[in-house]
């Protein structure tokens, strides 16, 4: 007799993945992620809130602040290096046990010992620093490649959510906690973040196998291996593009932004509603964009992702001419979209791209032109302005904002964000059908 056709397992063959948010060691990762984040933007607004209590002075609050930075810079190029050296969740681990234990130091330094706190500072910025590069090349190793573009849309939700809520929950705190014990709570997220996050199930980590009998290859110094992971990133021509054109958004775009926009709200317009609306209309927008591009697969998506990048342009050209506020906070909103439109499938790409026995110290590199030249950026704009008036730099840095994304656009492989292109997914539609039924 004839078999019935065996349709329903032709469907099986293509099971659709897995739901990110069903991955338990991607949600402890995604906690640890999250509770980083908090960390670091909670800082400086405690330390803030601390000037408003006459703790600390605004000129202490400005050295704490840069030795924060300072510290940073100085350890993502070797937490990069340690994370493809070793493995990826130790680095994470020791890192955030640092910052977590500077946040009491800098609890009983406050009002008592500027130098402390600066040292306290210097070590929650090495800790945040050290363990940004380990968690990129950790999402790597947690996550497969189908639902990396979820995973960081999911984490980069997360702190975006942070930074929206966390102002109020901050203040809701501070009218019932004193500053001290503030700090302290900073030091609890800096725990969650070294101890929540697991090991991958299936770790590809950064040692390549070797021959026993060889014995143990010498290693480079860590000069040498952070100049091979920069020879890693020029193999990829998109991803230089994509720093440039970071570099012109960061230190141009957002610096002359964060410059203009307080005083645009104050003497255009007579309020500081604008400010806030502004800086929350960025916030849920990018929120959107991350919600958007979790699921938006672009056939160009490196084309895509350098337009996303170029919508932050409307900001400053918003605040160039005489529009109705409700204007300049719906090209904040637009600039938020955007931004996301390019970071996930950054990150994305640069997980898919790059050697994964290279992968921290490429994103330690990405971080450090990100962060690097920002206070840069927010050094120079204020004196420019001065010189030149607001209306020339916001329209210098809005034309780099649209120019230098659609230059990079421009450079082979920026198009996929891939050095070839990805093959096109099968259309289910046309699937082939059944094969006939056999006689037994």
């Amino acid at each position: 007799m004839a078999t019935t056709p065996a349709t329903t397992a032709a469907k099986s063959e293509t099971p659709h993945p897995r739901s990110i948010l069903r991955d338990t060691a991607f949600l402890r990762l995604w906690a640890g992620t999250t509770a980083s984040g908090l960390a670091t933007w909670a800082l400086p607004f405690v330390l803030g809130l601390a000037v408003l209590h006459r703790d600390l002075g605004a000129a202490a609050l400005g050295l704490v602040l840069a030795a924060r930075t300072a510290g940073f810079l100085a350890a993502v190029a070797v937490g990069g290096v340690l994370a493809d050296r070793h493995s990826r969740r130790a680095v994470v681990l020791w890192s955030a046990l640092a910052a977590a234990a500077a946040a009491p130091l800098l609890a009983l330094g406050l009002g008592r010992s500027l130098v402390l706190m600066t040292a306290a500072a210097a070590l929650a910025g090495a800790g945040q620093g050290a363990c940004r590069p380990a968690f990129q090349a950790l999402t790597a190793e947690t996550v497969d490649p189908e639902r990396r573009q979820q995973a960081n849309a999911a984490m980069t939700m997360a702190v975006r959510g942070s930074t929206l809520t966390g102002p109020a929950l901050t203040a809701l705190l501070a009218a019932f906690l004193d500053i001290g014990t503030l700090l302290l709570g900073i030091g609890l997220l800096w725990l969650v973040a070294a101890l929540v996050p697991g090991r991958p199930a299936a770790a590809t980590g950064p040692v390549t196998a070797a021959d026993p009998a060889a014995g143990p290859a010498p290693r480079a110094g860590f000069r040498a291996e952070f100049l091979e992971g920069i020879r890693e990133a020029r193999r990829h021509p998109w991803f230089l593009a994509g720093l440039a054109a970071l570099v012109a958004v960061i230190a141009l775009g957002y610096s002359a932004t964060s410059v203009a926009l307080p005083l645009i709200s104050r003497d255009r317009y007579d309020t500081q509603w604008v400010l806030a609306a502004a800086m929350t209309a960025y916030t849920v927008g990018a929120l959107v964009g991350a919600l958007v591009i979790a699921r938006l697969r672009p056939r160009s998506q490196g084309w895509a992702a350098f337009a996303g990048l170029a919508a932050y342009g409307v900001a400053p050209l918003s605040l160039m001419l005489p529009v109705h506020p409700l204007v300049v906070v719906a090209a904040y909103a637009v600039a938020g979209i955007g931004i996301e439109l390019f970071n996930v499938p950054w990150f994305t790409a640069t997980q898919r791209e790059v050697a994964p026995d290279k992968l921290a110290r490429v994103s330690s590199l990405d971080f450090l032109v990100s962060y690097g030249l920002a206070p840069v950026g927010l050094a120079l704009i204020a004196p420019a302005i001065d010189a030149f008036g607001v209306t020339p730099v916001l329209g210098v840095c809005a034309a780099a904002c649209f120019l230098v994304p659609a230059a990079a656009a421009l450079t082979p492989t920026a198009r996929h964000f891939a050095r070839t292109a990805p093959e096109p997914a099968p259309d289910p539609d046309s699937a082939p059908a059944p094969a006939p039924a056999k006689a037994d």
